[in-house]
């Protein structure tokens, strides 16, 4: 985090997409601002093939067709291609530039080795807490070489002995258990022997992407007001992982 006083960071790429009818389409705390912090100074090369894994709606695969010039891959379990597909095209991209895919992160169907990078936003911590799911779930579709960017929401310090009544205004014991952390995912992936860890680390972007979310209507962003308006956030933050297959 930077200290009081410096400069914030500028979402000079996710400002474009700040719009009520995209913003209607976040699914949590904003995804795409979370993916341009992600990606600064990454090294996945234009025109990467890439897998946008637990893509939701679609919102993080279209920023990273247009900002980055990826052809990526939206791979998501809950949203349907179909819709998804129309909403690319609504966005202006072909079916070259971006592919919507019905993908269980745990049982992916793509041939070995077919991506340059794997880019997860706001879902890894929901499959990724086994220790044995990068080396043999994620890591034998990426190329040699190929980089692993994660962003995810965790906890400043794990708490789940004795969770914080604020938080559980919002959420149960079950849900947070998805929420862990630095400690906790640096163990989980150092205990990859197939990729190098290249950081693990604490994001900056916690309120604001927090403060997108909390004005949306629907009724999860409704419910997680009552944790947050209560002091919850002091207990949050969202962690990125960068990995390179060896």
């Amino acid at each position: 985090m930077k200290d009081k006083g410096e400069l914030k960071m500028k979402y000079t790429k996710s400002e474009k997409y700040n719009t009520p009818t995209l913003q209607k389409k976040i699914m949590g705390p904003n995804p795409i601002k979370l993916a341009e912090e992600l990606l600064i100074n990454h090294k996945i090369p234009e025109g990467a093939v890439v897998c946008d894994l637990g893509s939701g709606q679609g919102l993080t695969s279209v920023f990273l067709a247009k900002e980055y010039g990826f052809t990526v891959y939206a791979a998501d379990l809950w949203s349907n291609p179909e819709d998804n597909r129309r909403f690319f095209d609504d966005m202006g991209l072909d079916k070259n530039q971006i592919i919507p895919v019905k993908a269980d992160a745990t049982d992916l169907q793509f041939d070995k080795g077919f991506f340059d990078a794997v880019i997860s936003t706001d879902s890894y911590n929901y499959f990724g807490r086994d220790e044995h799911y990068l080396d043999d779930k994620l890591l034998p579709f990426l190329k040699n070489g190929g980089y692993i960017y994660i962003a995810i929401p965790g906890m400043k310090k794990d708490c789940h002995d004795k969770l914080p009544p604020e938080l559980l205004l919002s959420w149960t014991p079950e849900q947070l258990d998805y929420m862990h952390d630095i400690d906790y995912w640096t163990e989980i992936v150092n205990k990859c022997k197939g990729a190098e860890v290249i950081s693990v680390k604490e994001m900056e972007s916690n309120e604001e992407v927090w403060s997108d979310w909390l004005m949306q209507d629907n009724e999860y962003a409704v419910g997680d007001r009552k944790a947050m308006e209560s002091g919850g956030g002091k207990y949050l933050n969202f962690i990125s992982m960068i990995l390179r297959k060896k």
